[in-house]
């Protein structure tokens, strides 16, 4: 195929990926399924590994020997909702102007993904020496679930790659480090009551105001742990309270409460400062009060994912190739998420470079310019050329 012929087929395969609504809260089944059949046509052995419930699956297809030291490419299936936000056409259909590719999940990352298997027939015909790997999970925007069930699998394989390439939204740049991404939910247990005894109650809503406001303590006290050689911006690690959700009514006390947060550690110590910090302010302070009125209270928190950072390495083998391909001169470090800890947690080295800005991701009229995808298969042509040594 020419470079016109694969930007096409990236141009058309990503019109169908986005026409897959694969929102984490819902199956991603039948993309995955269409993936497999295009990756099995080109000569893949492919895997689908369902989760427990059956409803979602990753992707994890080989082209080339079956042997370890192989090239991953990585991308994620879900998207995030389109609920409340105003867009200018149908998310899930793809639409092309002015030299840019609008939809859901056009950047982050269905492009990369429509790149990397628009080029699966080359790296079929150029893979004899080298695999090239294909990964494709699912729930990564809700604390990468599929790629640390599909890691576990990895584990147990002497045939494991040895770098790893996802290809999250950079503009192309390369990314050798990023925080980790940990999320809870902290679930608030009180009493109902009548507003106009507060007393006789234990509200919820109040107790988890006091574990948001030491949240915000804890956030403060971070920033003095900041390691002086720290390459993030900000340069320590980051805590946010995304929501905070309690309550029926005026006059009713509330029994229930709910917070979502997240910290983004840049050194492993940070998140058991935190963690240890907040498990003594619940068991020492708040408990307590609480169950001094209702010996029922209680305070649980739901581990929703802890997700490892990227850490810069001074060997990393896919940082020099993505920086050779490319034409890169260094790498950096942003302050988003992704899977490439998970990888790099497993031995192999790893870099993020992909099509797209993630000042595009999550937000309305998301969209791809054309060019970047062209960037992008550039990139990964030059890749094929070196699975035959």
């Amino acid at each position: 195929m020419t470079g016109l012929d694969l930007l096409d087929d990236t141009r058309a395969l990503l019109r169908q990926l986005v026409g897959y609504p694969t929102i984490s809260s819902d199956s991603n089944l039948a993309m995955i399924e269409f993936l497999a059949d295009r990756l099995g046509a080109a000569g893949a052995r492919v895997e689908v590994h369902r989760d427990p419930a059956g409803t979602k699956a990753n992707l994890f297809a080989t082209i080339g020997p079956e042997r370890a030291g192989g090239i991953l490419l990585s991308g994620h299936s879900d998207v995030v909702p389109v609920a409340d936000q105003d867009w200018t056409s149908d998310p899930f259909e793809m639409v092309e102007r002015d030299g840019r590719l609008y939809g859901r999940g056009t950047c982050d990352m269905k492009g990369f993904i429509a790149a990397a298997v628009a080029m699966a027939p080359a790296f079929a015909e150029r893979a004899t020496g080298r695999p090239v790997h294909f990964a494709f999970t699912h729930d990564e925007e809700v604390g990468c679930l599929g790629a640390q069930a599909l890691a576990q699998i990895l584990r147990a394989r002497d045939t494991r790659p040895s770098v790893a390439i996802i290809g999250e939204p950079t503009l192309m740049r390369v990314i050798e480090g990023h925080k980790g991404c940990y999320e809870y939910t902290t679930h608030f247990t009180g009493l109902e009551g009548h507003g106009s005894a507060p007393d006789r109650g234990v509200n919820a809503v109040e107790y988890a105001v006091r574990y948001v406001a030491r949240l915000l303590e804890l956030r403060e006290r971070l920033k003095a742990r900041a390691p002086a050689d720290s390459p993030f911006d900000p340069p320590w690690t980051t805590i946010n309270t995304g929501a905070l959700v309690g309550g029926v009514a005026h006059n009713v006390i509330p029994g229930k409460a709910r917070i979502d947060w997240e910290m983004r550690p840049v050194q492993p110590g940070d998140a058991e400062f935190v963690k240890d910090d907040l498990g003594r302010f619940c068991a020492e302070d708040l408990l307590p009060m609480m169950r001094a009125v209702s010996p029922g209270a209680d305070i649980v928190t739901e581990v929703i994912g802890e997700v490892a950072g990227l850490l810069p390495a001074t060997r990393n083998e896919a940082k020099a190739i993505v920086m050779e391909l490319t034409g890169a001169n260094g790498a950096d470090t942003v302050p988003f998420g992704t899977e490439a800890g998970i990888f790099q947690s497993l031995g192999m080295s790893a870099v993020v470079c992909g099509p797209g800005s993630i000042e595009q991701a999550h937000k309305p009229d998301e969209f791809v310019a054309i060019d970047q995808l062209r960037q992008c298969l550039s990139m990964l042509d030059g890749l094929s050329a070196r699975l035959s040594a």
